[in-house]
């Protein structure tokens, strides 16, 4: 089965090694154009580019896919299915129609909640304490198609954006190639109508930490904003990176410092306390709390902004 690839980055990466690995036969890949990144601003390719050029696989890499003219690789290679990760651009429904099996995505939630562009981070943010990965045949509508295969996982209390999306790409990764094998057996189920909820993309001015809000509430967030934005906060005019922290019961005004020491910088919130265990001054690297307030003195009454 000839199985065309579309998908940009690390967690498409690893489903595309999976697909290689099992036998199927590739003979196309599609992948955003390479983005300029680093201090020098160079432009470099992203992880499934590596991962094709690595297996000699052609490659396409349209800016968008409106114009039929950048439909043309995809026709020529002929398809039977086509596999979509995180791929970042939006598929007409001329580019569905096109392999004969239909085109399946590999989505990292339990559809139909969390479709959309973050379903990683919203999961923790919002607290579940499941998630999952959906294998979706694709249709017009924004992850809205029948799903034929599905896994749930467990967020455990320690799991960041970064920690859960590594697990989550392997899962994917898996359960691509077993639908791929059993494509023509699977049974596509419709999914329901309640429980839809959207992950909206990631802002930058998300970041900011609220201290008024319940200290359950922000501990998800600094989770889930990791790695990116990062969640901050000030403390006399300097931003510093939140990068983990634990609820703890302690009351005071929101934002102000119940406690310090090597265990932990003891924030007060609107509804009880956080632990702060990790952080980051502007410019320097993430410090453990004791690391951190060798050279950052804080004491019990200053305040976090």
């Amino acid at each position: 089965m000839k199985v065309a690839f579309a998908g940009t980055p690390e967690f498409a990466a690893q489903a595309l090694e999976a697909i290689l690995a099992a036998g199927f036969e590739v003979p196309l890949v599609l992948t955003q154009p390479d983005r300029p990144t680093g201090r020098g601003q160079k432009l470099q390719p992203g992880p499934v580019k590596r991962v094709a050029l690595s297996h000699g696989i052609p490659l396409h890499q349209p800016e968008k896919l409106k114009d039929p003219a950048t439909h043309a690789p995809l026709l020529a290679c002929a398809p039977e299915v086509m596999v979509v990760a995180a791929y970042g651009l939006i598929l007409p429904q001329t580019v569905l129609d096109i392999p004969r099996a239909g085109c399946l995505n590999i989505h990292a939630s339990l559809l139909p909640r969390w479709r959309g562009a973050a379903p990683i981070q919203r999961a923790i943010e919002a607290g579940d304490a499941q998630t999952g990965i959906s294998i979706m045949a694709m249709e017009a509508g924004l992850d809205t198609g029948p799903v034929l295969l599905s896994e749930a996982m467990s967020i455990t209390a320690d799991d960041s954006a970064a920690t859960l999306h590594d697990k989550l790409a392997r899962q994917g990764a898996r359960l691509i190639v077993d639908a791929l094998q059993q494509l023509p057996r699977l049974v596509s189920v419709p999914q329901p109508e309640q429980g839809v909820t959207y992950a909206r993309k990631i802002e930058k001015h998300e970041a900011r930490i609220d201290w008024s809000a319940e200290a359950s509430l922000i501990a998800c967030r600094i989770r889930a904003f990791d790695p990116f934005p990062g969640a901050t906060t000030a403390c006399r005019g300097e931003t510093i990176k939140l990068w983990r922290a634990v609820p703890v019961a302690g009351r005071g005004e929101a934002g102000t410092v119940l406690g310090v020491g090597a265990e932990g910088i003891v924030v007060a919130c609107g509804q009880g306390a956080l632990r702060l265990l990790e952080l980051q001054k502007p410019g320097g690297r993430r410090l453990s709390a004791a690391d951190f307030l060798r050279g950052h003195a804080l004491a019990a009454g200053d305040r976090f902004d």
